[in-house]
């Protein structure tokens, strides 16, 4: 199990975490899909910083400014027979606010809204979505698209994830063969919830990372290799200077979140 699981498995509790309003700074991975395809604001501090890029630079020797941050709310998951006695919908919104102790209109009611919106938003064309709200449920997701042999895999970074320089080193190692693969981000809420989605044929790599400043890496690069549906004047094609449905567009994965591939 990667660390990104096992540092979420912990004692029951419901109890929102003190951090809790702690969204993440890498931004783009926190949400769905839906920058690729519907309009889009992403506005980078660092314009140098790349998101998005082609699956031909990944290779030995390619360097880019990346950030490898992580999600820095620390909801664990909650037993998956207590997640299940928790409502979690829009209907339920003011008894959900009413368990966690929150405010109407406050940040926090904000957040526990926004992330179930979320999970409720329209599914985009190709891809199969459940947001887990519990590991036990999370298993099962990707057990039922990729069969009962699987292995879930995660970026991982030896220390500080700033953004910097990072160069491919070598050993990069595709580790999905067949092209399908379940892919979770960490959302924020009050306990630990994944969005779990397949989103057409993707491919997945291990990458080898040194940063400029020695720090190593294992990432996960994810690629899409259809992106026909994207939004043509949305960042990720205009990042990488494509036209949709042209060539496949990578991205790493950030620290947090989960790919789970057949075994």
């Amino acid at each position: 199990m990667p660390k990104a699981l096992s540092e979420l498995v912990q004692p029951d509790s419901v109890e929102p975490p003190k951090n809790f309003v702690g969204y993440n700074q890498h931004g783009v991975e926190d949400r769905t899909l839906s920058v690729y395809t519907q309009d889009d604001d992403t506005h980078l501090k660092d314009p140098t910083q790349r998101i998005f890029f082609l699956e031909m630079e990944i290779k030995p020797g390619t360097t880019m400014k990346y950030s490898l941050g992580r999600n820095i709310a620390g909801e664990t998951f909650l037993p998956r027979k207590t997640a299940e006695s928790i409502p979690f919908s829009s209907a339920k919104l003011p008894e959900i606010l009413n368990k966690f102790s929150m405010k109407p209109g406050s940040v926090e009611a904000a957040v526990i809204q926004e992330t179930i919106q979320d999970c409720e938003s329209e599914v985009l064309r190709g891809e199969d979505r459940y947001c887990a709200t519990s590991l036990e449920s999370m298993v099962d997701f990707a057990m039922s698209k990729l069969g009962r042999n699987v292995r879930a895999i995660s970026t991982e970074v030896e220390k500080g994830a700033t953004l910097q320089n990072y160069t491919v080193k070598p050993g990069v190692k595709n580790v999905n063969e067949g092209g399908n693969f379940v892919l979770c981000h960490k959302l924020t809420y009050a306990y630990a919830v994944f969005f779990c989605h397949t989103f057409g044929q993707t491919r997945a790599y291990a990458v080898p990372l040194q940063g400029a400043d020695g720090t190593t890496a294992n990432a996960v690069a994810i690629c899409h290799l259809d992106t026909s549906a994207w939004n043509p004047q949305n960042h990720p094609l205009q990042e990488v200077k494509v036209k949709p449905g042209t060539v496949p567009v990578c991205h790493y994965l950030p620290q947090g979140h989960i790919a789970w591939v057949p075994n």
